[in-house]
């Protein structure tokens, strides 16, 4: 595992750290990314790893951040999207979006896109963390990606994860013929400060005092992200699949919706100004 080299969004804190210190304990070269310069440093310090500061709600840092990895990484063999925010209430971000729709999707579909040629070069898996939230609140409708019209903390983050399971889907079907796979996850329901800032009634469950009780450890969930980040597609996970805990898992309805994928693809590379996306041809 010495030789590979693990790019790692949201590691700034709670499961991206916890996964962050797994990967560099057992040899990884781990690339660090995180919204929070001096969390993310402090944790690149401690692990002796390379840092990058970003913040996914500003789409000139992730195409910034992109530039910075292609100049300083000559081979990334796992890029692991798992920067990921709810939010309190519905903002546009300075370039236009929903901040939920953009930070969990739009953002890393951009980091991938402009990362593609270095992770088909490099036979790279790709790592997805997404969340029950998906099967529970996502209900996509392609005509209001921004949630417009019917938003809710709970329906724009269930609405994101359900984003990112058909993300992979597509990224699956278009680039593993070029030998890069991919894969999503549920990390579980992690003690972390995850929506903290939210009206959501996930806020609820992270801060009672019962947290302790129903919520698993930040090492649970790197755990399961390091499994699949150390893991071998097609033997140890399957490509394109979507995991809850060891077992591939439904994330709804939706989520089984090939055409629903394309166009989702479609529709975000047109929002981000892409010529085109990662493509299979």
């Amino acid at each position: 595992m010495a030789s590979r080299t693990i790019v790692l969004t949201g590691a700034s804190d709670g499961v991206g750290a916890a996964a962050a210190r797994l990967l560099a304990a057992h040899g990884s070269r781990v690339v660090l990314v995180g919204r929070s310069p001096t969390k993310t440093r402090a944790l690149g310090a401690e692990l002796g790893a390379p840092s990058h500061v970003a913040d996914f709600a500003d789409l000139a840092q992730v195409r910034a951040l992109a530039a910075e990895l292609l100049a300083a990484y000559p081979r990334i063999d796992v890029l692991a999207n798992n920067a990921g925010a709810i939010m309190a209430a519905r903002r546009v971000t300075a370039d236009g979006f929903e901040a939920t729709f953009q930070v969990n999707h739009l953002a890393p579909f951009l980091l991938t896109a402009l990362l593609t040629d270095r992770l088909v070069e490099s036979g790279a898996s790709l790592v997805q963390t997404s969340s029950v939230a998906a099967r529970r609140y996502g209900r996509l409708d392609l005509d209001d990606l921004q949630l417009e019209r019917d938003y809710s903390p709970n329906r724009a983050y269930g609405d994101a994860k359900l984003a990112n399971v058909l993300f992979t889907t597509e990224l699956q079907r278009r680039l593993g013929p070029r030998g890069v796979n991919a894969v999503a996850f549920h990390p579980g329901m992690i003690a972390t400060s995850f929506a903290a800032g939210s009206t959501s009634w996930f806020r609820l469950v992270y801060r009672t005092p019962l947290a302790r009780l129903v919520l698993e450890p930040a090492e649970r969930g790197g755990e399961r992200l390091v499994r699949l980040a150390e893991g071998t597609p097609g033997v140890t996970w399957v490509p394109g699949a979507y995991y809850e805990g060891d077992a591939v898992a439904s994330a709804g309805p939706q989520a089984r919706d090939d055409d629903l994928a394309r166009e989702l693809w479609d529709r975000s590379a047109a929002l981000l100004g892409l010529q085109r996306g990662a493509r299979s041809e």
